[in-house]
């Protein structure tokens, strides 16, 4: 029986497709940054020779994955950490460069079904949200995020248009009472946003800039995308499968920027064009396939894109952070 063939408790969404942008071979070695439950690992191992180096902040997803480590027979090593860190993490194995990097971006089904995570108003849950162990809680950041501050992170990492009126209800309903459960905040949300029935719940965008916000989801993204750029080899390849918009913004612009050569212009001839360092494999996104996405709707907003590291050396600089930072919120006052 082969790896794939393990019984698992999530499929990875365009799982075939974003290890098929990989093209692992004997003897590759590859990241799958973000682990989960190893899905995207599975279908890798399932070459034979290749070799795995599976990272992820959540300690139960680096549990849940010690059984498929037996089974690999000492070709899976998982490593508890953030994916922005994946070239310390494959220099700590020894590793300089890589042959592929697969990434899985935003928050996996199995962290949704968990009530005790406290990431979806469906479960009445401590309101956590956070996908390792430390750092604030999405409680934390109601309780002490200015009002302004609440209605930025809601309005650009939510894209909730009624955010200024999500933020006063929640600046009033804390002087009442602190904000501790995903009930709580849902309710608060709901009497100020309305949806009709087969819209998607008024506590949606919240839950998500909330989410976002507390794991710095945006700043881990950017940060890994350039470190990929660092440790793959020529040659090797790069996928990432993103859920929304915000996500799939920065992997398109990011591997636009990389794939294309910038020169000077007549106002500065005197800038030197740098070489690109990724080759897109495909124009466009693939998206899941109508069969995929009855089988798994969460996969209906998900977008993989690829490109092949080519031998110039990595881009300097070029990123700019245009979002709210947790660091920053944290600061903030009532």
């Amino acid at each position: 029986m082969s790896l794939r063939d393990e019984p698992a408790r999530h499929i990875s969404v365009l799982g075939e497709e974003a290890v098929a942008q990989l093209a692992p071979r004997d003897g590759g070695v590859y990241v799958d940054a973000t682990f989960g439950a190893g899905g995207y690992s599975r279908l890798i191992l399932d070459v034979p020779g290749t070799r795995v180096i599976g990272i992820d902040r959540d300690r139960t997803a680096i549990a849940g994955g010690f059984s498929l480590v037996d089974q690999s027979d000492g070709r899976l090593t998982l490593v508890e950490d953030r994916f922005s860190n994946l070239a310390e993490v494959c220099a700590g194995q020894g590793l300089t460069r890589v042959d592929g990097i697969v990434m899985d971006v935003g928050v996996s089904s199995m962290q949704l079904d968990q009530a005790e995570r406290g990431f979806s108003f469906r479960f009445e849950g401590p309101l956590d949200m956070r996908m390792g162990q430390d750092g604030p809680t999405a409680a934390d950041v109601v309780a002490v995020a200015s009002e302004q501050d609440l209605a930025n992170v809601i309005f650009h990492l939510g894209e909730e248009r009624r955010s200024r009126a999500v933020a006063r209800a929640i600046v009033a309903a804390r002087r009442e009472a602190p904000i501790t459960t995903t009930k709580a905040l849902a309710e608060i949300v709901a009497k100020v946003v309305w949806a009709k029935p087969h819209e998607i719940h008024p506590a949606t965008r919240t839950f998500q800039a909330l989410r976002i916000l507390v794991n710095e989801e945006l700043d881990e993204l950017q940060t890994a995308l350039a470190a990929a750029e660092r440790i793959l080899a020529p040659g090797g390849r790069l996928a990432v499968v993103s859920f929304h918009s915000l996500e799939d913004r920065i992997v398109k612009t990011f591997l636009a920027s990389r794939s294309k050569t910038a020169g000077g212009s007549r106002h500065m001839p005197e800038v030197a064009e740098a070489a690109p360092s990724f080759r897109l494999l495909a124009r466009k996104p693939i998206l899941p396939s109508e069969a995929e996405i009855a089988a798994n709707p969460r996969s209906r907003s998900a977008k993989l894109r690829s490109a092949e590291r080519t031998e110039a050396p990595a881009h300097e600089g070029g990123w700019q952070q245009d979002w709210p930072s947790l660091a920053a919120v944290m600061r903030g006052g009532r």
